[in-house]
């Protein structure tokens, strides 16, 4: 086996130190803030999914809207029909 001097026994007792004191509570710390941020993501993402199908359940007459303007344009045709007709009894009664 190799002899370790002196200075580098201290030097790899700093290097412990430094490891265990400064890098690993580092790590750890930012690991925590990391962790924290992904829980409000999925926080936020499980909010958008709820509010999401709310959203899905509110738009689903939107199909049956397309309908009802088609129908209304039909009515609209049919109410001038009615209304000449109308207007032309009213007019031929007053002869």
């Amino acid at each position: 086996m190799e002899q370790i001097s002196t200075g580098g026994a201290v030097l790899w007792w700093i290097g412990i130190a430094v490891l265990v004191l400064v890098v690993i509570p580092l790590v750890l710390i930012l690991s925590q803030r990391v962790l924290r941020h992904l829980r409000e993501i999925r926080d936020y993402a499980a909010d958008i999914r709820t509010h999401g199908v709310g959203v899905t359940e509110n738009v689903a007459p939107v199909p049956a809207l397309l309908q009802t303007q088609h129908l209304i344009k039909a009515l609209g045709a049919r109410l001038d029909q009615y209304a000449s007709a109308t207007g032309r009894l009213l007019n031929g009664g007053q002869r």
